[in-house]
């Protein structure tokens, strides 16, 4: 079993606490979801655990392992942002080695999810395909830990429930944190729920905490 531990996480833009005291954790064999208004810090929070962004104090390790510096998530933490990130004029088969092991290849390779895209680039998939192909690259990766932001916007319903099962199978060996505002589809697999508000992150037990916290309506 790994661990991914953070710790007194904080971060603030123009004097405005965004982030403050954010005590998260992600075991190996978990999902953990993140929910959260627009602007509340959320793809902050994960760009923080990946180390493209820095926080105003962080404590961020991987077992016992201190991460400090963007390469020492090399191999452990893997993030799919919600910006599209792959080259254009490099074929989706050429790229599955370079981020998932060979087993990992073959498995993602056989896939019909991605089969239809294996001799395309980028530039000739469509906005939906490019958010497919970045998941699926992401979920499959070497990495022992997994950060998902927004990995179901513009998919249709028929292919979230095909990633959320890939994220189900996936989560068995790894640690998986996703963050979606399709917040029904984030609790229907994950095995810990959290709200960012207020700076805050608040650890949810129950659906009516949700509500409490007006982040659903009463009426649900």
């Amino acid at each position: 079993m790994g661990k991914l531990h953070i710790d007194s996480l904080s971060k603030s833009f123009n004097g405005n606490d965004i982030l403050k005291d954010i005590y998260i954790s992600c075991e190996t064999g978990k999902v953990v979801g993140i929910l959260g208004r627009n602007g509340t810090g959320k793809s902050t929070l994960l760009k923080i655990i990946f180390g493209t962004s820095k926080g105003d104090y962080q404590y961020i390790r991987v077992d016992n392992k201190v991460l400090q510096h963007q390469w020492d998530r090399k191999n452990k933490i893997a993030y799919l942002p919600q910006d599209f990130f792959l080259p254009k004029g490099i074929k989706i088969k050429n790229l599955i080695p370079i981020f998932c092991n060979k087993e990992n290849s073959e498995k993602l390779t056989e896939s019909d999810l991605i089969k239809p895209f294996l001799y395309e680039t980028s530039r000739n998939l469509s906005g939906g395909e490019k958010k497919i192909v970045e998941a699926l690259l992401i979920i499959f990766s070497e990495s022992k830990f997994i950060l998902l932001d927004e990995p179901f916007n513009g998919l249709s319903p028929k292919m979230t429930t095909e990633i959320q099962k890939l994220i189900i199978e996936q989560s068995k060996d790894k640690g998986i944190i996703i963050s979606d505002h399709r917040y029904q589809e984030v609790l229907d697999i994950s095995d810990e729920i959290y709200l960012l508000a207020d700076s805050h992150l608040k650890s949810i037990k129950d659906l009516k905490e949700l509500q409490q916290y007006n982040y659903l309506p009463k009426s649900i």
